[in-house]
């Protein structure tokens, strides 16, 4: 499917310089509809527009040209243009190129998502006829919007109580005890120091000496979950082996061995458990300056709010997504699935941190969602564009506070300065990743507003999960990451003073 337009208005200012040149330019344009989100398109500029930019940017560069034998801006015309010519050339195709994709987005030809695949490098401005270039372009899928108003959902309800916030803070308290060496079998929630081999079809594929792994109901690895591991490790003593069989993830790095069965090896070194520190006035004020329990509770209560304030936007965000996306059966090209996959984990990480969760949380979520990358940043993403439209048609914008509040959150989690949050996104390109953040929350409340709401009771999440950052399946040649524990000791919720 294609279609073909021309633009013909003399108004607006895209062009360089002004007068003539400054007018739109008469583009043809012709779109080929590759799928729901590709586009090639084939431009064609008309000779009277090149020779007005052309002659646009000889009259700017003949005023201040400097040419042997005459004095700035006294050089015939002719010369100048002979002598110029190809670097006016350059420069003109890229403001030609530079406006056909400003003006095909103002005219709204297409919503990109992504840069047009082309290399100007390699694009010659022709010295007669027309100047015609293509490209392949990302785009925002063009479909009805399905009614948002009116949903019936299930909003989850939580009262804390008094031994709700202790358990909380004995599983704070642990990332600050200290792991020491234990006589006795292994229970739950103790740490194990192992040393892991890796089979598939009778060949080793991997040695992962030094491992720490938690016995915990589901221990996972980057490409790789073993579910029951606490009915092998449970009981186990210095000198165990402990076997178990488990399945590559589909999405693992190395191609050989997703979706195989592997069989596991655990030589277990050592047995450790947690000693938690004892909750003194000195301990209190090291870690964050809190002058009683009391105050230290408030804080711990403070945190488990906002972390069910997190599975309590999840489960709507989930409940919303699900009934708008059931009709969105447009297919998108693993090309942009791979290229947002990393933006997806980053939106999920910031949200996480945000919310409170400890690096053992955040690691599990992270390893959960490797496993079918692609397949989550699918959802993920016809997600994204419903809740963009909704935005868009009601206005919905992410605000200077909203960006202060999101990194203020994340800062005091990660005990940094939010400066230096800020920094560090910039640079790294997240604000991009953020704002969408914002802008898809704000979405989830309009459609929560208007919904039907039936409040349903909030289960406390229990810590049945261990995150080890490694893969199982390395690529040939890949070296061995040296693997630890994934919650180093964090601070407990922030406080005044800052700790």
């Amino acid at each position: 499917m294609s279609t073909e337009t021309r633009a013909e208005s003399d108004v607006g200012d895209t062009g360089i310089g002004s007068g003539e040149a400054s007018k739109r330019l008469n583009l043809t344009h012709k779109i080929d509809n590759r799928s729901a989100c590709e586009r090639h398109v084939t431009v064609v500029v008309p000779r009277e527009d090149i020779d007005r930019y052309m002659k646009a940017a000889f009259d700017e560069l003949r005023g201040k040209a400097e040419i042997p034998g005459f004095r700035p801006g006294r050089a015939p015309r002719k010369l100048v243009e002979s002598r110029f010519k190809e670097r006016v050339s350059d420069q003109v195709k890229g403001e030609l190129l530079m406006d056909c994709m400003g003006q095909l987005s103002e005219d709204q030809v297409f919503t990109a998502i992504g840069e047009p695949d082309f290399d100007a490098s390699t694009l010659t401005l022709p010295e007669i006829g027309p100047f015609t270039f293509e490209f392949d372009i990302e785009v925002r899928p063009e479909f009805d919007l399905p009614k948002w108003q009116g949903l019936k959902l299930e909003k989850l309800s939580a009262n804390f109580t008094e031994d709700d916030v202790t358990s909380h803070l004995n599983r704070l308290l642990s990332r600050f005890g200290t792991l020491e060496t234990s006589t006795e079998p292994a229970s739950m929630d103790d740490t194990l120091d192992v040393d892991l081999v890796v089979k598939a079809d009778g060949q080793v594929v991997a040695y992962l000496p030094n491992l720490e792994v938690g016995v915990r109901k589901r221990l996972t690895f980057e490409d790789a979950i073993v579910e029951d591991f606490d009915n092998i490790a449970v009981g186990v003593i210095a000198g165990s082996l402990l076997n178990a069989k488990t399945t590559i993830s589909t999405q693992a790095d190395n191609e050989a061995l997703r979706g195989k069965e592997v069989e596991l090896s655990f030589t277990v070194h050592e047995v450790k458990r947690t000693a938690v520190p004892e909750l003194n006035l000195a301990f209190l004020q090291a870690i964050g300056g809190f002058k009683s329990i009391e105050e230290l509770r408030l804080a711990v209560r403070a945190e488990m709010e906002r972390q069910f304030r997190f599975h309590q936007q999840r489960s709507l965000r989930k409940q919303v997504t699900a009934l708008l996306t059931a009709n969105a059966n447009w297919a998108l090209p693993p090309t942009l699935l791979r290229r947002q996959a990393r933006r997806e984990f980053e939106r999920l990480r910031m949200e996480l941190q945000a919310s409170g969760f400890s690096a053992d949380d955040i690691a599990a979520h992270m390893n959960q969602l490797t496993h079918n990358s692609l397949g989550n940043t699918e959802s993920a993403l016809k997600e994204h564009f419903i809740l963009e439209r909704i935005a868009e048609e009601n206005k919905i914008e992410a605000e200077p506070k909203d960006y202060e509040r999101e990194i203020e959150l994340i800062a005091d989690q990660g005990n940094e300065s939010p400066r230096r949050v800020r920094a560090r996104y910039e640079k790294r390109g997240l604000m991009d990743t953020l704002r969408n953040q914002i802008i898809e929350r704000k979405a989830i409340d309009l459609i929560t507003e208007s919904a039907e709401l039936t409040e349903k009771p909030y289960e406390l999440p229990r810590s049945t999960t261990y995150a080890v950052e490694v893969s199982l399946a390395k690529k040939s040649g890949d070296s061995i990451p040296e693997a630890k524990h994934a919650g180093e000791s964090e601070p407990l919720p922030n406080s005044e003073p800052r700790y």
